[in-house]
């Protein structure tokens, strides 16, 4: 009998296909897990048609691994908001459900308000796709709910980029050297920038993302984590009290900049342009979107984070869709050296960046320069980092089935996510912070 089954919720959706089911795959080709896989949705589906889905994903795990899966792997048509739908789809697990909601978040929390009435086995664990509420209050009521079935230690809040081993070298990158973690404050560190710039458009998420847009889609959730792994204080261990401790000490103290959502924020939605070799019509005219929402593709936020470490320093949180160049990366400037007599030129300021999907780290440094003693020049030196055989999905997926919830988002954090950016989604829709525009294709609005 599987130890676990992985029951996804949703099942039917874009998610499963496209995230889901290759993450698992990544996991499997490199580790055994005695498992039970089990898809359900709305829309009718054989299994057979649901294990080809299977197969395809889990092409690279070891023939007996993936034999083993496909034999009891099966799809089940259920409404998992009715009662006793769900009841049966939990009493047909063979091993302890792990519920995977790869579902609306309001149907998310309509089913967790029915596990209140159903029976489950001790040790369910519940993973949830973000966005966690739809604002600071809805998340602290669906936290209270969830706590009402199982121990936060069993519920999984899912945020891919903890699952992403380039961002995770951020942990590597701060405490396991002597070099950058003496330097790494206000006193030696100017500004940091956290960017998300995409070249890619709404590709078929419009009805989904012109309810988000850019700050709740990314910055209210992804950049803030990473906000908090670059400022956290050190941590004497990696595991799921002590990491999740100290991001939530950090979110704690990080607000928009000088309290000002107005002068602090900025916010723009792209108008029809070309990028790379492909011709864009502009938000307002893509399908799915309601240009009455004013919903912007491109958000930049600068936030301050009130510790010893950090004072002073502006955070600027930016992601964007349908720009002309990608940028994902965490991106910390130092203050520039004073000059020094007898040398020609200025120090200019040296900067690390860690890229989020090259796995590239880059160091710029001023020094001497060459063939010229007496002369400095900037010089880059870069590092790369060797791609992860896991998917973020995979990485995020062998927490959740080793039971092990340190990159999950507890839920003081989720809540803190909202609260850090209320003020800003308060300003925008009050129309405060005017939308600007920018042809697609471009690096955003001028003066940006």
């Amino acid at each position: 009998m599987p130890t676990t089954t992985l029951l996804v919720l949703g099942a039917d959706g874009d998610l499963t296909k496209r995230l889901l089911l290759p993450g698992l795959g990544t996991l499997l080709a490199l580790e055994d897990h005695d498992l039970e896989l089990v898809g359900t949705g709305l829309t009718p589906r054989s299994d057979e048609e649901w294990r080809e889905l299977v197969s395809t994903a889990l092409a690279d795990v070891p023939a007996d691994r993936r034999d083993r899966i496909l034999s009891t792997s099966r799809y089940s048509v259920t409404d998992v908001t009715e009662g006793q739908q769900l009841q049966e789809l939990l009493d047909s697990c063979s091993g302890v459900p792990v519920l995977y909601f790869a579902l609306p978040p309001a149907v998310t929390a309509r089913v967790c308000a029915l596990l209140e009435h159903v029976r489950y086995p001790d040790g369910i664990r519940l993973a949830l796709e973000k966005p966690f509420g739809s604002d600071r209050e809805t998340a602290r009521k669906l936290n209270e709910l969830l706590g009402r079935v199982v121990p936060e230690r069993q519920i999984y809040r899912i945020d891919h980029f903890l699952g992403m081993s380039t961002v995770l070298n951020l942990l590597g990158l701060r405490f396991a050297n002597r070099l950058i973690e003496p330097s790494w404050h206000s006193g030696a560190i100017q500004r940091v920038e956290i960017l998300y710039d995409e070249t890619l458009g709404l590709e078929g998420r419009g009805g989904y993302y012109d309810r988000a847009g850019a700050l709740i889609d990314m910055i209210q959730s992804h950049l803030l984590e990473v906000l908090a792994l670059v400022a956290m204080e050190p941590i004497d261990r990696v595991d799921e009290v002590a990491l999740r401790d100290a991001i939530a000490e950090v979110l704690r103290r990080t607000r928009v900049r000088a309290d000002d959502p107005v002068a602090s924020s900025r916010r723009a939605r792209y108008s029809a342009g070309t990028v790379g070799d492909r011709r864009m019509p502009s938000y307002a005219d893509e399908k799915g979107v309601d240009p009455a929402l004013n919903t912007e593709t491109l958000a930049q936020v600068t936030l301050e984070v009130d510790t010893d470490r950090w004072r002073g320093v502006p955070f600027v949180l930016r992601s964007g869709k349908a720009l002309g160049a990608v940028r994902k990366e965490a991106h910390a400037i130092f203050h520039a050296a004073d000059a020094l007599p007898g040398l020609q030129g200025v120090p200019q300021s040296d900067s690390i960046t860690l890229g989020f999907k090259s796995g590239e780290v880059r160091l710029e440094l001023t020094m001497n320069g060459g063939g010229d003693p007496f002369h400095l020049e900037q010089a880059v030196l870069e590092v790369q980092q060797a791609p992860s055989p896991l998917q973020p999905y995979g990485e995020v997926l062998r927490g959740i089935l080793t039971d092990d919830p340190v990159l999950s988002v507890r839920g003081d954090i989720a809540e803190e996510c909202w609260r850090i950016v209320e003020p800003v989604l308060t300003a925008w829709k009050e129309n405060r912070v005017p939308l600007e525009e920018y042809p697609a294709g471009s690096s955003g609005p001028e003066g940006w």
